[in-house]
């Protein structure tokens, strides 16, 4: 089952994304400019194999839910990420603030 949902951050309207697979639930939520993701992301492949993309991203482990991954610390961020003062640690809703 996949489910689409608005969610409202500051006074932006970003997109929560929820896709129930067998024995895991993928989870992300995105801007315009970038997203972030639960620990099925893999951002040494977006920083080393996809680079030059640029991809905006950063990812939290240990979410079940988009309201957790609002929450979350982020793992890991892409170097993208980090050149708009995106860190590891960053609370997810902190860092989507930072990508609108």
């Amino acid at each position: 089952m996949v489910r689409v949902e608005p969610i409202q951050i500051g006074e932006t309207t970003v997109i929560g994304v929820e896709v129930k697979l067998p024995k895991t639930t993928l989870l992300a939520i995105t801007t315009d400019n970038g997203y972030i993701m639960c620990g099925a992301l893999d951002v040494g492949l977006l920083n080393e194999r996809l680079g030059d993309r640029k991809i905006l991203a950063g990812r939290a482990v240990g979410v079940k839910t988009l309201e957790q991954l609002l929450e979350a610390p982020l793992e890991s961020v892409t170097l993208t990420a980090q050149e708009l003062g995106i860190e590891k640690g960053t609370i997810g809703k902190e860092a989507l603030l930072k990508m609108i």
